[in-house]
């Protein structure tokens, strides 16, 4: 039994965002001061990524472990009413990231996932987005900026 009522959990749903979301906000600031400058939520690129950074050719997914189901992640529970709509709602969200995932790769770009749950410490976030970034060919831009806080 839920302990609200389904008019309040329509409307705590609906609270929801999308974008801008307070997890985008902290990677944004990681990835600004460590000198990368991107783009917002293009619309021509499958998936409409968070975070492009045109210039080294990569995209940065930040993913709620609710939504998107983060393994072995505490956020990424499954809520106990209408298991069976929750269950197919997550697969679907899943088989969409990989579609997405799959579509920026065959166009040629890198793409990062980030998961909510490992914004809490922007160093190691930093530190995450840098050894991804090296990884992806942007080394030397990183290397001259290294100002993570």
């Amino acid at each position: 039994m839920d302990r609200i009522s389904s008019k309040h959990r329509s409307w705590n749903m609906s609270r929801i965002r999308g974008r801008d979301t307070g997890p985008e906000k902290i990677v944004r600031s990681v990835l600004h001061r460590m000198g990368y400058r991107f783009r917002l939520h293009r619309r021509d690129l499958p998936g409409r990524p968070d975070i492009v950074l045109p210039k080294h050719n990569t995209v940065v997914f930040v993913h709620g472990c609710f939504w998107h189901r983060h393994a072995r992640c505490r956020f990424a529970y499954t809520p106990k009413t209408r298991v069976r709509f929750w269950s197919d709602k997550f697969a679907e969200n899943i088989r969409r990231d990989a579609r997405t995932r799959r579509a920026l790769q065959r166009l040629g770009w890198r793409v990062i996932i980030v998961w909510e749950c490992q914004t809490g410490s922007t160093e190691s976030l930093g530190r995450r987005l840098a050894s991804a970034l090296e990884r992806n060919g942007a080394e030397t831009h990183a290397k001259s900026h290294p100002r993570v806080r």
